[in-house]
């Protein structure tokens, strides 16, 4: 189980204690949708550390190197994005960099389940960290890595639901 971080040890900005909020997942691309929630949960929070899910049932498209390279892309003169991977849980690692808040995005119905599931039981391990869900922007609902990746494999056009890094990487993969 996690122990809670004393206030006394928490990063600070301007003499205020850092609001610091983990946005997990395994961005196998990262999409626009991605981007936006990042974006927005910016606007709630000091900082947002973009946290790569290792998940050993997921055989990605993309290294983890590469990865981190195209979400770097995407915020690269924002100095309150951070990258960073794990393969443990989510809640601990939240702990460990001080975070007070897990951020997750929902698309629809059929997400609310499953991250209510996930939210309960990292409360259990962790009260001090909470769940913070954001509801994707409408013009985003209908996609996900998964989807995009299949698209593109296929040759459709993904312009407009990815950063266009993204884009040109996919086409990279599938050519």
């Amino acid at each position: 189980m996690s122990t809670a971080v004393s206030p006394e040890s928490s990063p600070t900005m301007q003499g205020k204690p850092l609001s610091i909020a983990v946005y997990p997942g395994t961005f196998d691309p990262i999409t626009n949708g991605h981007v936006d929630i990042i974006k927005r949960a910016l606007s709630l929070f000091d900082k947002v550390i973009i946290v790569i899910a290792v998940n050993a049932l997921k055989t990605p498209l993309f290294t983890i190197e590469e990865r981190i390279d195209m979400i770097n892309q995407c915020f690269t003169s924002n100095d309150r994005v951070e990258v960073d991977t794990t393969a443990g849980l989510l809640v601990d690692y939240a702990t460990s960099k001080n975070a007070c808040a897990i951020v997750r995005g929902l698309r629809a119905v059929s997400d609310f389940d499953y991250e209510f599931q996930l939210a309960l039981m990292n409360r259990k391990l962790q009260r001090r960290v909470e769940t913070v869900f954001l509801m994707t922007g409408f013009r985003w609902i209908y996609i996900s890595s998964s989807i995009i990746k299949d698209a593109a494999r296929h040759g459709g056009d993904v312009s407009g639901v990815v950063p266009a890094h993204v884009k040109t990487a996919l086409q990279t993969k599938f050519n």
